[in-house]
Parts: structure tokens; sequence; C-alpha cells
């Protein structure tokens, strides 16, 4: 058995912070094989640098998945070909920089690792990921012992019809992009590990990552305005996928919220 660790939406600082800090931990005590993590809101709030998927690699994750953010920061479509841990969304179109995919290997164990994104309500340019998937999955089982596949969509509908599209083709869909976690783990009828929105690693006293007032202020009186990152209740939300090595399915499935002290000193739960 095989156990992996995804890591949903790292955001800002916070997020960064607590990942880079409690990944070693959760190493050690459930035993890992691989840890994933999404970090397209990790610089700022808004996609990704080569600097922090570099500090995110060096704390212990395997691969970085990146979502409709993907190019948000600067000279990252530049770089993102030097990164060999890193991969855009698969059903970007082809003549996007990036790879499309990864494959990661520990102890002789091939791991294969996307993202697709949904099109429902979302406003990046993108592919259809049923079409797209159709034809990744025959070339990426050739080179795998197993698949995790990686939904970022808004569209809860789109991320359910996604999994039961590749029940029993991948170990786990993950679902991403809303950062609000979702209560409805469990394994699909062919073993595929399935999760709406695994939730995201960063500031929860927040709206979804940024400060609460801007953005109520602004269902007031529409204007536009900066967002700046929130501060306070970080968490690290993930789920843990136990995959038989036999079949490349899961056999276990389950969430792992760590949590950081607010700044009052209090600490809402434990790990």
């Amino acid at each position: 058995m095989k156990k992996v660790l995804f890591i949903g939406d790292i955001f800002g600082r916070p997020g960064r912070d607590i990942v880079i800090h409690s990944v070693k931990g959760l190493i050690e005590r459930h035993n890992l094989d691989f840890v994933i993590a999404d970090a397209e809101n990790s610089a700022g709030g808004a996609g990704v640098t080569q600097g922090i998927c570099e500090e995110l690699h060096n704390a212990g994750v395997d691969a970085i998945t990146l979502g409709d953010h993907v190019w948000d920061q600067r000279g990252f479509s530049e770089v993102i070909d030097k990164i060999p841990y890193v991969c855009r969304p698969t059903n970007l179109p082809c003549e996007a920089p990036g790879k499309g995919y990864l494959v990661i290997e520990k102890g002789g164990f091939r791991l294969g690792v996307y993202t697709m994104l949904g099109r429902t309500f979302m406003k990046i340019r993108a592919n259809c990921p049923f079409e797209a998937t159709k034809k990744l999955l025959p070339h990426l089982s050739e080179q795998t012992d197993a698949i995790l596949g990686e939904i970022h969509a808004e569209a809860t509908a789109e991320k359910i019809a996604y999994g039961w599209f590749v029940d029993g083709k991948v170990a786990a869909v993950l679902g991403t992009h809303t950062h609000v976690p979702t209560a409805d783990l469990r394994l699909l009828h062919h073993n595929t590990a399935y999760v709406t929105d695994v939730g995201m690693s960063g500031p929860y006293d927040s709206v979804i990552g940024s400060e609460k007032d801007p953005i109520i202020e602004g269902f007031f009186d529409g204007m536009p305005r900066r967002f700046s990152v929130a501060k306070d209740n970080v968490q690290l939300h993930g789920c843990i996928i136990s995959i038989d090595e036999a079949t490349g399915l899961a056999c276990g499935f389950e969430k792992v919220v760590h949590f950081k002290p607010n700044t009052d000193g209090k600490k809402l739960l434990v790990d």
C-alpha cells in the first residue's frame, strides 16, 4: 500500500508557512510516500513563483499542481518549464508552456499527477476536461502504477460528474478551487477516492483567504478594491489516499486538517 497526501489550495504566506512547517511532521506521522500540493494561490493569493515552488519542494512536497491562476505572477510562464516537479492544468491550450502532467517515482512505484480545469463559470480558456481526460489516461496509464487526478472547478455538478467519469480509472479525484472544504469524502463504486473540494490551506478568518472587510464593503457599493491576504485561523487542509499497489486504485481515504493557534492563543481543534 502507498499513501499519498494531497494538500488543497495554498493561499498566500500564511498557507505557505503552515505547509512548509507541517509537511515533514505529517510525513512521519502518517507514513506518507508522496505529498502533492496545489499552490496556485500561494503568491499573495494569486499565482505562484519559482522561489515559492522551491520552498515547498524543499519542505517535502514532491509535486505541485496549479489551477486557473497559473499565469497570474509576471514571468512565471517563462520559468515553468525549468521546474521539473510542477505541472500546469492539462487542458490548457497545447501551445501553453509547462508540463500537462507529472510522473513521480519512489521505491519503484510511479505515480501520475494531473489537473483538469472545469469550464462552468470559469474565465480562463480551457479545453473540455472530459475530452482531454479521454486522450490523457491511456497515455499516462502506460507510464504509471497509479494516477491522481485533480478537478479544479467552480461548479459542484461538474466536479461530481467528472468523478463518476473517471471512477475505476484513477486512484483519486480531488476537487479544488472554491477553497471551502466539503464533507463528501467517499470511495466511488470502482474504488476511486473522491471529494468535491479538499479545502484551502490558509487563513480561515477570511473570505476564501482574503481580508473580510473590503469584500463585505464591495457587496454594498460594487466598487473594485485591492484584496489583501488575511492572517488568522490558519489551517492546512488535505486528504490522504491509500493506494493498493496491485490495482492502482484507492483502498482508503481520510481527511487531514492541521490547525495553528489564533492570534488570541486559542486552538480551535487538533488534527
